[in-house]
């Protein structure tokens, strides 16, 4: 048995979660898959994973041999890519994940960009409001905004997102604009939920030191940032968003800031990626990109 194939492949079925699509993601049978995954289990004379007939997952022993075998596997390609050329331009698939208001307002403007200096990347873009699981679905890094409450991954801050609080003109011209956060209750807001613990309803904001949460009525809700700034701009209601993600509506008038002296909270961009002691030039180069171009929108100082 070939230890360093059976442990790309035990990696690849982990991320996978299914030996089916890592033999389609290795282009290698499935019976090989299978084979290799029951040799390597009798070989260390342990259950890796537990199978059932629609998927498969990590045992405990699996999910600590996981982990020394991206170790593994990380030293590996490392120390066979210091003896390369170091002016091979990074290659290969790489699969990120990200909100999509990030994706489509600041990553796809510029994404031409990140062509011309990697054409030899190929990019798997995720776009997704939630927190997805890097290591149950294959991804090898995400951007995310807000606290953060995964520790098992690495993070690397890439500023604060300054927010503002915005309607649309015609909102604005029917309902009135609002002087102070206690008037609010005299109007409504395009209400967003997630998986973090905020309710919905309220709008939070920040005066100095003081912060305070304010409940807003609202007809609808979503959980996507796309469709959040189009009912904000069609005026179904105030809303609050990161100023570099509408930056063109601003300028361009299809919304307008207002309660301007009392600020929604600043909130934390990041890039994370699993734990590895050597990050791949793929990860490494949209890492370096990314960061710069987050610099370049209106964070919070």
């Amino acid at each position: 048995m070939d230890r360093i194939q059976a442990m790309q492949i035990f990696t690849r079925v982990a991320e996978a979660g299914s030996f089916v699509r890592a033999a389609e993601t290795l282009s290698l049978p499935a019976s090989t898959v299978t084979s290799t995954i029951k040799s390597l289990e009798k070989y260390l004379q342990v259950r890796l994973f537990n199978r059932t007939t629609r998927r498969v997952s990590l045992t405990p022993e699996g999910v600590q041999y996981l982990a020394q075998c991206r170790e593994i596997l990380s030293l590996i390609e490392h120390s066979e890519s210091s003896l390369m050329d170091s002016a091979k331009r990074p290659q290969g698939r790489l699969r990120v994940d990200m909100p999509s208001g990030i994706a489509h307002f600041i990553v796809m403007p510029n994404l031409k960009d990140f062509y011309r200096l990697y054409p030899d990347i190929y990019l798997m873009i995720g776009v997704s409001d939630r927190q997805v699981d890097l290591v149950q679905e294959g991804v090898d890094c995400v951007i995310r905004t807000g606290e953060l409450n995964d520790s098992t991954l690495v993070a690397r801050p890439l500023g604060r997102f300054r927010w503002v609080t915005c309607a649309s003109p015609e909102y604005l011209r029917e309902n009135g604009i609002p002087q102070s956060p206690e008037e609010l209750s005299q109007h409504q807001a395009v209400h967003y939920f997630s998986g973090q613990t905020r309710r919905a309803n309220e709008m939070r904001f920040l005066h100095g030191t003081k912060t305070l949460s304010v409940p807003v009525n609202g007809k609808a809700a979503v959980n996507e940032t796309g469709l959040y700034i189009k009912m904000c701009i069609d005026g179904f209601g105030l809303a609050q968003l990161a100023e570099g993600i509408v930056s063109e509506h601003l300028q361009e008038g299809r919304l307008i800031e207002v309660l301007a002296d009392w600020q929604p909270p600043s909130v934390p961009v990041t890039l994370l990626y699993p734990h590895q002691r050597f990050l791949s030039p793929a990860v490494r180069a949209f890492a370096d990109w990314v960061a710069e171009l987050i610099q370049t929108v209106n964070l919070a100082k």
